[in-house]
C-alpha cells in the first residue's frame, strides 16, 4: 500500500513536468491506477482485519475523483 499510495504523488508531480499533453495525460493515467491500487490493499486490509486509518479509503476515492476530472478536461 505505501508503494501505490506513494506512487500516486511521483506520478502527479511527474506530470506536471510533462513534455507534451499526450505525456500529461499518460502520466495522470499511472496515478489513477496506482490509486486504484491503493484502493484494493485497503479493502485487503479491511478484509484481513488490520487497521486502517480513519477516512483513508474516502481521501483515496476523492483524488480519484480528482484525478478522472483532470484527465479528461486535459
Amino acid at each position: 500500500m505505501l508503494r501505490s499510495g506513494t506512487s500516486i504523488g511521483a506520478n502527479t508531480r511527474e506530470a506536471q513536468r510533462g513534455v507534451s499533453t499526450k505525456d500529461f495525460k499518460n502520466k495522470f493515467g499511472i496515478a489513477l491506477k496506482e490509486a486504484d491500487e491503493t484502493i484494493y490493499w485497503i479493502d485487503i486490509l479491511e478484509a484481513t482485519g488490520r487497521a486502517v486509518p480513519q477516512g483513508m479509503r474516502d481521501r483515496c476515492e476523492e483524488l480519484i475523483r480528482i484525478l478522472v476530472a483532470i484527465i479528461k478536461n486535459s
